[in-house]
């Protein structure tokens, strides 16, 4: 049998995260026990895995109802959560019913978000499919659905029951869907655990492998580190901050993309910026900043943005959720795993800082 790693989410209602390979049903089973109702929320490329979800399932007498809701940020509409409200109250859902979110980012945060508003609060058990689900938006409460003002700006923070991180449901993913999700790992080497960039740089294929035991070291590694700081500071109020690095600028990017970039794609720009914005500042070494563009790089991950969008950047960044009245805040290294909070940069500096990654040829 692979390995399975639990990690322990110590929040006010505290849960697990379960790593391993094959463990969704038995995991999910469990989980399930004694619940009349379920409510499985998918992407339509999860259809199978759904349909097996409920043969399995339904022999213990809960109840399953399927709900496939649309691709990606496509997904993180009011009009979708509205649809998921009414299949629940025909159904008649309870408080003690419970809603599976199966799939990426987008579906746990809107099956989480879901969970969240029906009846004040239900249950919510999270089953990332992709490597940025995994490590980033199945862990930590933040739900959310987006407006045409900005990315997540309707939400709750509603903490799951349980996390089940199946790496085998990683196995069909193409090579960069894979390589996007990375940035996510990333971004928690170089605030928490350096061991996670060290694994990148001496054997990246190896990392990078669902099947490879350097994998699920990786991403346990980023799960940890989420973990951990979420478990102090549930509603961002203090550290969960840092867990932003590079999102004020990706986020912006994202929406002027109108959210048809991948997320990690769009977060590998924003940490190239807060890189350079930290040596700005003079807080981060060259070789640090450096050594950004050459993990980043290795991933196929973009490293720059067209230079004439920068006054929209802005804009968007100015309505971003960690601004503090018309003050802009970034997250910048002191070095790696030293995060720290700048605060309000002068307009000169941010924009000497995305000089250095703007593409002149757009």
């Amino acid at each position: 049998m692979s390995e399975v790693t639990t990690i322990r989410v110590e929040t006010a209602d505290e849960y697990d995260v379960v790593i391993g390979r094959e463990v969704l049903l038995d995991q999910l089973r469990e989980a399930l026990t004694e619940v009349d109702k379920v409510l499985v929320v998918h992407q339509p490329s999860l259809s199978t895995v759904a349909d097996e979800l409920k043969r399995e399932i339904e022999v213990s007498g809960t109840q399953l109802f399927l709900a496939e809701i649309p691709d990606a940020e496509d997904a993180k509409r009011i009009e979708v959560a509205q649809f998921l409200w009414q299949i629940m109250g025909q159904a008649d859902f309870t408080r003690t019913d419970v809603v599976v979110g199966l799939g990426g980012g987008a579906a746990t945060d809107l099956a989480g978000f879901v969970a969240a508003t029906w009846l004040r609060g239900v249950s919510v058990v999270q089953v990332p499919t992709t490597v940025l689900g995994m490590v980033d938006a199945a862990v930590g409460g933040k739900t959310g659905i987006n407006t045409e003002l900005g990315k997540n700006l309707v939400g709750a923070f509603h903490q799951p029951s349980l996390v089940i991180a199946d790496l085998a449901l990683t196995d069909t993913l193409d090579r960069k869907e894979i390589l996007t999700g990375f940035a996510e790992v990333v971004k928690c080497g170089f605030i928490a655990d350096e061991r996670i960039l060290e694994l990148l740089e001496s054997d990246l294929e190896a990392t990078t492998n669902p099947g490879a035991p350097q994998f699920h070291e990786a991403v346990s590694r980023a799960i940890r580190v989420k973990a951990e700081i979420v478990a102090g500071d549930t509603r961002e109020h203090g550290r969960r901050e840092f867990l932003n690095y590079g999102h004020t600028l990706g986020h912006a990017i994202e929406h002027a993309e109108r959210y048809q970039w991948r997320h990690g794609a769009a977060i590998s720009i924003g940490m190239v910026f807060a890189a350079e914005l930290g040596r700005l500042a003079g807080r981060l070494d060259d070789a640090t900043v450096a050594r950004h563009r050459r993990i980043l790089s290795s991933l196929n991950l973009p490293l720059q943005y067209p230079a004439n969008r920068w006054k929209t950047l802005r804009a968007t960044m100015q309505r971003d959720k960690k601004t503090r009245g018309s003050m802009l805040r970034f997250i910048v290294l002191d070095g790696v795993g030293r995060p720290r909070v700048l605060e309000g940069p002068d307009q000169t500096m941010l924009f000497t800082a995305y000089q250095s990654l703007a593409d002149e040829q757009e």
